[in-house]
């Protein structure tokens, strides 16, 4: 079987924008909907020690890559880094004097920590199975822009714009990791590769699904919420409406197509408008 690969057009490029987060001054900055807020405001902060994960997992497979790929990898680690910048600035607007930001990200780094105990290799079948949740989430952005247009409607639009632009990036850059994981274990029988990147990705959805949840609700029992009511509303905006994980099933449940490749669900003409949109001098 042909172990598939990145298309060649398919390019990388680090753009190094500073957003403005003033927006996020005061109180809930996502359309003034402090479940929207919870929710996102969860999932930036796993990004900092989350991206400097998968930064180090490409990383330590440098040796093992060469050509467009070498690139490919260089530019993602680019990326990855701004994107930790970024969002390392959104998340010091969180009052930490109301929310129990220091225990999440403690809680974070803890597991952060069991993926790197594991060595590279397991950070590296980690960071495949999280590219896939944030690129997941990135296409849903693109394809459903009534819902999620209406769903950032009232945000200060330098905030958006992150939101927009870590998307499209990670749509970029959505297969480097799964290259580098088809390079280095190249040498695998097809049926070990499968097994271990399928059970990797229902541990990390289990995992990943649950911890967002989690920080959401225990940054809602801070906005003054119940346990059962913060419970409910942070899973009804997950599955339900605007069903922030649900609505990706059908990309989600193609990871598990033997011979599976990210850039089979090729969106490459939809992600064109964005590139131009956010389209400025790569970063050094």
């Amino acid at each position: 079987m042909t172990i598939k690969r990145t298309p060649d057009d398919v390019t990388i490029l680090p753009r190094d924008i500073h957003f403005d987060m003033t927006g996020a001054d005061n109180g809930p900055w996502l359309d003034g909907d402090p479940v929207a807020t919870a929710v996102f405001n969860a999932m930036s902060l796993t990004f900092p020690d989350g991206e400097r994960m998968f930064m180090d997992s490409v990383k330590a497979f440098r040796n093992d890559v060469s050509g467009k790929l070498a690139q490919d990898v260089k530019d993602f680690v680019a990326q990855e880094a701004i994107h930790s910048r970024e969002h390392h600035l959104l998340n010091n607007k969180i009052d930490r004097s109301k929310y129990p930001v220091a225990e999440i990200e403690a809680a974070i780094r803890e597991k952060v920590q069991f993926g790197r105990s594991g060595g590279p290799f397991r950070m590296l079948v980690a960071t495949i199975c999280l590219e896939h949740f944030t690129a997941m989430m990135a296409d849903l952005m693109m394809e459903m822009e009534t819902d999620y247009g209406r769903l950032f409607s009232k945000t200060h639009p330098a905030l958006e714009r992150l939101w927009r632009w870590h998307a499209m990036e990670e749509t970029e850059h959505k297969a480097v990791a799964y290259d580098v994981f088809l390079e280095v274990t190249k040498d695998w029988p097809p049926f070990k590769r499968y097994f271990r990147r399928c059970l990797s990705m229902l541990i990390i959805t289990s995992n990943f699904t649950t911890n967002i949840a989690g920080y959401a609700v225990k940054l809602l029992l801070a906005d003054g919420y119940t346990q059962e009511d913060a419970e409910r509303a942070v899973k009804a905006f997950l599955w339900k409406k605007p069903n922030l994980f649900g609505k990706g099933w059908k990309i989600w449940l193609s990871w598990f197509r033997p011979g599976f490749h990210p850039w089979d669900h090729d969106n490459r003409a939809e992600m064109a408008g964005w590139k131009e949109e956010f389209s400025t001098v790569p970063a050094e």
